[in-house]
């Protein structure tokens, strides 16, 4: 379980495709610190196993089932990705609850200066956007953020400088993809009550 505050943006250095996985190497000296072989990491969102770590660098490896719902081939030698280690019990609860499991792509449509930092809209797959409420939450590459507003298949967020600054936000322009998590606990909720609504 993660909260979608970035600690640390890593830097790739490493990339190989191996029978459909696609092993990727990061270069993180803050995350490496605290991370062990077989721990999770978040990554632009996902959660991913550590397979190897040789400070300040590690592996993990991405499988055919996360390719396909992340944006991970679009990776480059050099690109920067967001990573958050698991949330500990003992731990402030900053963002809100993030699974780390990617539910689907973004794609930025528009980037407009606001204040001292920027306003996005960020098209959504459709099947997402139940899920999604004005001033309720939304995990982007892995980055708590609040709904500013909802406007058709779209919702805008605004970002403070420190987020661009601290994150992989700032290498976005319009047109890119993003990882995203709905919130966890409309998804349960819509569960539930489908069970009950069968019955009715």
């Amino acid at each position: 379980m993660f909260t979608g505050i970035i600690q640390e943006m890593g830097k790739v250095t490493g990339l190989e495709r191996r029978s459909g996985d696609l092993v990727l190497t990061l270069e993180a000296p803050l995350t490496c610190a605290s991370l062990e072989i077989g721990g999770s990491v978040a990554v632009n969102g996902c959660c991913l196993t550590a397979v190897k770590i040789e400070k300040p660098r590690f592996t993990v490896e991405a499988v055919p089932e996360t390719l396909s719902r992340t944006d991970f081939k679009a990776l480059a030698m050099g690109s920067r990705v967001n990573l958050e280690l698991p949330v500990r019990l003992s731990d402030l609860l900053g963002g809100h609850l993030v699974s780390g499991h990617v539910d689907g792509l973004g794609e930025v449509s528009s980037i407009r200066e606001e204040g001292g930092g920027q306003r996005w809209s960020v098209r959504l797959p459709k099947d997402l956007l139940k899920y999604v409420v004005e001033k309720g939450s939304v995990a982007l590459d892995g980055i708590s953020l609040t709904v500013a507003s909802l406007a058709g298949d779209s919702i805008e967020v605004a970002l403070i400088p420190h987020t661009l600054e601290a994150t992989n936000l700032s290498q976005k322009r319009a047109g890119s993809k993003l990882h995203v998590e709905a919130d966890l606990v409309a998804k349960h909720i819509e569960r539930l009550t489908q069970a009950y609504a069968g019955k009715a």
